[in-house]
């Protein structure tokens, strides 16, 4: 539907709409090395700190024995640069806390420390 409407619209229509496209991926590369950035997290003795956000700071705190998985995931972005994803799957309703642009060597390590870690608390891991 947006794509026959596209091009059954005025020429100075898909002008607009290529201008607003071009603004939009340029704002979001401008300001993509600050978010990058804002991304953090702190292991503590019974917990794990995890904070991001540009505008709105977001702090998040995953105790050892919530968690029920942790895993690494890497897509084909970030295998093409040797980054990693750790994804600690909890019992909370928000499910899912990332941490998002480790080396894939640093994922695996921090992986293997929350593992231990929970094992050590009895945790459901």
């Amino acid at each position: 539907m947006w794509v026959a409407s596209y091009f059954l619209a005025p020429g100075w229509v898909k002008w607009a709409v290529l201008a607003t496209g071009l603004v939009w991926i340029g704002w979001r590369l401008w300001r993509a090395p600050r978010v990058f950035r804002r991304w953090g997290f702190a292991e503590r003795d019974e917990d794990v700190y995890v904070t991001h956000g540009l505008w709105h700071r977001r702090l998040q705190c995953v105790p050892y024995g919530r968690m029920q998985l942790v895993e690494v995931a890497s897509g084909p972005i970030e295998q093409r640069f040797g980054l990693s994803t750790v994804q600690m799957i909890t019992s909370s309703t928000e499910g899912t806390v990332s941490i998002p642009g480790l080396s894939c060597v640093d994922a695996a390590a921090l992986r293997d420390r929350l593992i231990a870690r929970g094992e050590l608390q009895q945790a459901g891991i």
